[in-house]
């Protein structure tokens, strides 16, 4: 045998041994591993050849646009390549934008390998090309109920004829670069990002409308599930509960194929979603009231419209989904929602944008829940999220390089802030819940600050503030504030933005019956139990016990420091919830013709002058001293039994009548009613 040969054999053994690093991941447990491997056993026999066409298309709008000095290789447009193919099956959609990314991530690898080989690259070999030497260079099974792509046969030809050189060419580049596995030529913050997203805890929501938590609780406890206490504990066969979701729960990463494979997946009893989006749901739910309907501004994930349908489904409120478009895409989510139990949805075939603020069918909405689209950096699964909110594929690109470029996240926070600002614009709607997966403060804070800024909402209705979310900050991220919950991406969780937008409410709605008693009270004008009360004993027994005038409110008895209390608590409402609002702007200026008289009585033995009583009392006939302190007894307990009956309620004063002696009308003797 020539030595060439024999060294180009010696160095496809290598690369064998070698490239299999890339394709095995290191999992904790040792049955979690011999899971892992078998499904890469099965994905290293190869691919159906739609699969092949339709990642070469991906690669072929996201892959790498290099400088002018640097551009090794000029792709051509592929014109030749059959269009993409609709695949129905989810997995076929997933390795397809698997086998793009990858092409992506060893995009400059697979141009060097094809050049010194001497062969001129194209998109869709680039993408087969990587998948020969993830399978170790072996052949491809071939299904024979498939259906063979004329091109996709004539590449893999080539390929299988030139395996040795190929595989020569791919070791000499890692020597070249000095690595073991060919892995390690991507930039460190790919590995990094990859291993954050291959240890990304699994969240799962419960359907409470086909089976219960406690359901869920006892059927995972017979398929050997056990519950921990939280994300840190979980391990092997756990689970636990999500700290903001009452209906999530969270497994480990390695559980995905298996649990994917429970009836309670396939009877859509659990559902596997990104949680950022479980808590913009429960965000909106915590803001209806009974029978409020609810705008989602954009269709995006279908499992994020029935998780807000299942929350809702004993209200009577009713949930506006945007954008649907076309009438197959709208029968298409109808028999989905209605496998999932799903039955208050109404799909509405505008665009967000396009409907206006004065629409008949959207007059009892109150909350509107906005997930716009966004450049997404803080996803932890980019082909989950893609599949599922039906995203660019461009994030992928984006992803890789590390960054959006100024024009794309310009263009997106415009769209941003237009959605919002209409949001804004529906009178009758008094929440707006605004949520990205986006790490840019562009996208983010300063889009909810330029909207509030922009005073939108116009005069005739009350404008929108800040609300703090119903969550907790979240203690991985120092960035969150008391008005915005955000969570950084991490191996727990992926990077989530959201922010309550509310209407302020009526200052007639914030100044209650109860707030107005609690700063009486404290101001000393009312006792502990709201019974008007009377100065310190310090301060009474300064002043000298007469008779005191009081301002003229019709039937009422109260002292003018009161009365001027309540009138500042309510003079600036226009639609007092209590009718003390309407006694105090009754309140007229003093009137030394019109008084009332009204004894301070502290010390019941104390005499009292004669200047202090009214006249008709100077006219009365001497009593014995005996007489006099009955009578002054009797006054003062009538005196303390009408202060206890002063009392403040909190839906209206009642006031008792007025004990005034007063001349009969031939002015014989005084006589009380």
């Amino acid at each position: 045998m020539p030595a060439s040969q024999s060294n180009l054999l010696s160095l496809h053994e290598d690369v064998i041994n070698d490239t299999a690093n890339l394709s095995e991941t290191k999992t904790s447990d040792e049955k979690g591993s011999v899971e892992k491997r078998t499904v890469t056993v099965i994905e290293k026999n190869g691919y159906r050849d739609s699969v092949y066409v339709n990642a070469a298309r991906i690669f072929q709008g996201i892959h790498a646009e290099k400088p002018k000095d640097r551009i090794l290789v000029r792709y051509g447009d592929d014109g030749s390549l059959s269009p993409v193919l609709t695949l129905k099956d989810e997995y076929s959609q997933r390795v397809s934008y698997e086998l793009a990314f990858s092409a992506l991530k060893y995009q400059d690898l697979l141009e060097e390998i094809l050049l010194d080989s001497c062969v001129y690259p194209c998109h869709l070999l680039v993408v087969m090309l990587y998948d020969l030497q993830n399978r170790k260079f072996q052949a491809r099974e071939i299904l024979g109920d498939e259906e063979p792509v004329a091109e996709v046969r004539k590449i893999e030809r080539y390929l299988s004829s030139s395996r040795t050189k190929l595989a020569a060419a791919l070791a000499r580049c890692r020597i070249k670069h000095g690595v073991l596995s060919i892995e390690y030529i991507l930039p460190e913050s790919i590995r990094k990002q990859e291993q954050r997203a291959s240890a990304l805890p699994l969240c799962v929501w419960i359907n409470t409308s086909k089976i219960s938590l406690q359901d869920i609780f006892r059927d995972l406890k017979k398929k050997g599930f056990t519950r921990v206490d939280s994300v840190s504990d979980l391990d092997c066969y756990t689970y636990c509960m999500d700290q903001h979701c009452h209906d999530v729960l969270v497994f480990p990463s390695s559980l995905k194929e298996e649990l994917l494979n429970l009836d309670l997946f396939a009877d859509c009893k659990l559902l596997l979603q990104d949680k950022s989006r479980s808590l913009a749901v429960h965000s909106t739910q915590a803001l209806l009231n009974a029978g409020d309907d609810i705008i989602v501004a954009h269709v995006g994930s279908h499992l994020t419209i029935a998780h807000m349908s299942v929350l809702t489904n004993d209200s009577m409120s009713r949930i506006f989904v945007c954008g649907v478009k076309t009438s197959a895409k709208e029968a298409e989510l109808r028999d989905l929602f209605s496998h999932m139990g799903c039955e208050n949805i109404q799909l509405l075939l505008e665009d967000f944008t396009e409907i206006e603020p004065t629409d008949p069918r959207l007059q009892n909405a109150k909350v509107v829940l906005l997930l716009p689209q966004c450049s997404g950096l803080g996803v932890g699964n980019p082909i989950d999220f893609i599949l599922s909110e039906h995203k660019d594929a461009g994030l992928l690109r984006d992803l890789f390089q590390g960054s959006v470029s100024e024009d794309k996240l310009s263009i997106l926070a415009e769209r941003q802030l237009k959605e919002l600002m209409h949001a804004m614009n529906f009178n009758q709607v008094q929440a707006i819940v605004y949520c990205t997966c986006s790490v840019y403060p562009e996208e983010n804070e300063l889009v909810v600050q330029k909207a509030l800024e922009s005073g939108v909402e116009g005069n005739e209705v009350q404008p929108y503030r800040l609300t703090p979310p119903v969550f907790n900050t979240c203690s991985n991220s120092v960035s969150s504030t008391e008005f915005f919950f955000k969570m950084e991406p991490s191996e727990i969780s992926s990077g989530c933005f959201l922010a309550i937008l509310a209407r302020e409410k009526d200052s007639s709605e914030n100044v209650s019956v109860k707030d107005i008693l609690a700063h009486a009270a404290a101001e000393g004008l009312l006792d502990v139990d709201g019974v008007v009360g009377e100065k310190s004993k310090k301060e009474e027994k300064k002043q000298p016990k007469v008779t005191q005038p009081r301002s003229n409110i019709t039937g009422g008895r109260i002292k003018p420091k009161n009365a001027a209390f309540l009138h500042r608590q309510t003079v600036s409402t226009n639609k007092a919830e209590v009718s003390v609002s309407k006694a105090v702007r009754n309140v007229k200026p003093k009137n030394v013709n019109q008084t009332n008289t009204r004894v301070l009585l502290k010390e019941s033995i104390s005499p009292v002058p004669d200047r202090a009583l009214p006249k008709v009392l100077k006219h009365t006939p001497h009593l014995s001293p005996t007489h006099k302190l009955r009578g002054r007894q009797t006054l003062a307990r009538k005196a303390r039994a009408e202060r206890k009956r002063l009392v403040l309620k909190p839906i209206e004063i009642v006031f008792p009548p007025v004990i005034t002696p007063h001349v009969s009308p031939q002015g014989t003797k005084p006589r009380v009613p």
